[in-house]
């Protein structure tokens, strides 16, 4: 089964890669050609649909763990990454659950993205989101499993932004590709310290060897891998860009929000189940977590007003579920609640366009008469408890304002300093040569030879004499009427400004964070 476990990521993405460069290259334009994209979707993910259920069968009746390396992709003395998947019964009956509901999605946007512009880039973007999640349940290691999960995501930032004209799409497509890093950053810092710690990258090898962890590195190594869970599954406090990733077309926030990507995060507590129980303060955060976006999403989808705004928050509210189950311990209930409502959300969002003609008329369930009387709680129902507003102040404008003040020292200080190009004259900007065209100097390679020295001495001595004559234009010629008294008075309020620019809080952040790092 080696070579056709092989074959069920490799399939999609085979078709990925085929419609891309057909739409790329012209070839495939038009509604003419839509028919080879949708032949070749169909037939790669119907074979592995077949695939999947074989692998299903030989897993339950060997019951392997894992089948041998299908390929080396790096190998070290010490260090060693093989493409490795498993042959296990749980990762096999997701991977013919998640091929199913592939099927049923992609069927089902034939029609719906009939004619629309971007008809091929759709049904790319699609199987590459395939073979991700396909790779991402079957992969034996971190690294086979961090692939799909960041492949994913890209699907995920492509498809939300797939009405490129439209200004909203863009923006709302940015913010959850940014918003999902956080969760990569944990990721990778947990494969770092399983490495580190463990010296292996095998989700096996991890499991069987957690009890050689002292309980700080367990603790460490469980919150870094909960982080990225969080905000792949849209756990509080990411729990906004999931209402953001509704701006793409409805098969794909059906297949993306509904039946699999936002369940990733569940698979990922499952993978990591001997580690979270030997660190009960992570458990005890995990189901917290999942409790606290239950509440949340369910105050907050009372007052939607429009329908797949209220689905994605009856979504989140389930996941929460999800993980308040692993929290407790109810690890076999939570896969049993991730594939049924796998199925069930994957339907509703796909009839979410025709839902509203179905229930017209029918009048809306009120909510508990204590509830209903508490207007605070519909004001921040309606603001969606202004986390997203919160996660700006204290995240996002912070970052900004400390971006723009190194973009300004790099604009205003090295890039004078160093030199920096000048595409309108073709050369190089040194200091020297920045003050020379302030006093209008010709800098053309023809003219001014007098100024230009030749070989490395001459070229040192062209230097020396053009940063004391830009001395002695600054400080003596410019301030020769000005007594001691006042240029000190000058150096003392430029000395105030740059203390008073340190003191702010992202710029004594960021100081304390380079000398952690240069401490290691």
């Amino acid at each position: 089964m080696n070579g056709v476990i092989a074959f069920i990521p490799l399939l999609p993405l085979t078709a990925a890669v085929l419609i891309a460069f057909g739409n790329f290259s012209g070839w495939l334009t038009g509604v003419e050609t839509e028919r080879f994209s949708v032949k070749l979707t169909m037939s790669s993910i119907g074979l592995v649909c077949l695939l999947a259920l074989a692998t299903l069968l030989n897993a339950l009746h060997n019951h392997s763990l894992d089948t041998p390396p299908v390929w080396h992709w790096l190998e070290l003395p010490d260090f060693k990454i093989s493409l490795q998947l498993f042959n296990s019964p749980l990762p096999s009956a997701l991977t013919c659950l998640f091929a199913l509901l592939l099927f049923i999605v992609m069927q089902f946007s034939i029609n719906y993205m009939h004619r629309e512009p971007g008809f091929h880039r759709f049904f790319a973007i699609l199987n590459l989101f395939a073979a991700a999640m396909l790779l991402l349940v079957l992969s034996s290691n971190m690294v086979g499993t961090f692939i799909g999960w960041e492949l994913a995501g890209l699907s995920s930032y492509l498809l939300i932004g797939y009405f490129q004209q439209r200004p909203m799409a863009v923006t709302n497509a940015t913010r959850v590709f940014l918003t999902n890093r956080i969760g990569d950053a944990g990721f990778i810092f947990g494969l770092g310290l399983s490495y580190s710690w463990l010296g292996s990258l095998e989700w096996q090898i991890l499991q069987e060897n957690i009890g050689h962890l002292t309980s700080a590195q367990r603790n460490a190594l469980a919150f870094s891998f909960t982080i990225a869970a969080c905000a792949k599954s849209a756990q509080w406090p990411f729990t906004h860009w999931l209402a953001r990733a509704m701006e793409g077309p409805t098969p794909s926030s059906s297949i993306f929000y509904g039946g699999i990507m936002v369940h990733a995060g569940v698979y990922l507590l499952w993978l990591l189940q001997p580690l979270f129980e030997q660190a009960p303060l992570m458990m005890l955060i995990i189901a917290a977590i999942g409790l606290i976006t239950a509440v949340y999403s369910f105050l907050v989808g009372l007052t939607q007003t429009d329908i797949k705004s209220s689905l994605v928050y009856a979504t989140s509210a389930q996941v929460g579920l999800m993980f308040l189950e692993c929290g407790l311990g109810f690890w076999q209930l939570a896969l049993w609640h991730l594939a049924a409502h796998a199925v069930v959300r994957s339907y509703l969002l796909l009839t979410a366009p025709s839902l509203m003609h179905k229930v017209h008329g029918s009048p809306i369930k009120p909510v508990s008469p204590k509830l209903a009387q508490l207007q605070w709680a519909y004001v921040a129902s309606l603001q969606r408890g202004w986390l997203e507003a919160l996660i700006d102040w204290a995240i996002i404008k912070p970052v900004r304002g400390l971006a723009h003040d190194l973009n300004n020292f790099d604009e205003h200080i090295l890039d004078r300093l160093i030199g920096a190009p000048l595409p309108a004259i073709r050369r190089i900007s040194s200091l020297a040569q920045f003050r020379e065209q302030k006093l209008g100097a010709r800098l053309d390679n023809d003219a001014d030879e007098f100024a230009q020295g030749s070989g490395l001495a001459g070229k040192l001595t062209q230097w020396c004499a053009t940063l004391f004559q830009w001395f002695e234009a600054r400080f003596v010629l410019r301030n020769h009427r000005k007594s001691p008294i006042t240029i000190g008075r000058q150096l003392g309020h430029t000395a105030h400004k740059f203390e008073r620019l340190i003191l702010r809080p992202r710029n004594l952040v960021l100081f304390v964070f380079i000398l952690l790092l240069s401490s290691f």
